[in-house]
């Protein structure tokens, strides 16, 4: 091994299962990193969320376990694992899982995930894990 590799820094991946593993609790995203101004957060969901919509930025989620139904007002898509959707700004939206769906989350630092709806299920901004 060179001289230049054995002084370099060591990166390491974020894997997704052991960050999920570190908490039950659902409803409650964690940042697990951050590029520019966005944070990718893994949550666990199951149930009803609320109805809300982000005015000014559009929303991604990567479903990495399960199967989630995202409801909007003009009809709904439905993910499993390995399967993405962008919900464009300014959609009116619900996400509903039968069973736990553990998701990333991909959106601009500070969005509220009820949007402008204040509820049970409003989270706590930029808890990091």
């Amino acid at each position: 091994m060179s001289d230049t590799l054995t002084n370099q820094k060591a990166y390491r991946a974020i894997n997704f299962a052991e960050k999920l593993a570190l908490f039950d609790d659902q409803w409650q995203a964690r940042v697990v990193a951050e590029m520019n101004d966005y944070q990718f957060k893994v949550v666990r969901i199951e149930g009803d969320f609320v109805w809300h919509q982000h005015a000014d930025t559009d929303e991604t989620f990567i479903v990495l376990d399960g199967q989630l139904r995202i409801d909007m007002r003009d009809g709904f898509v439905t993910l499993s694992a390995g399967e993405m959707f962008v919900v464009p700004k300014g959609t009116e939206h619900k996400p509903f899982a039968e069973r736990e769906v553990k998701l990333l989350l991909v959106e601009p630092r500070g969005v509220r995930n009820t949007g402008e709806e204040t509820s049970e299920r409003t989270a706590v901004n930029d808890l990091w894990i």
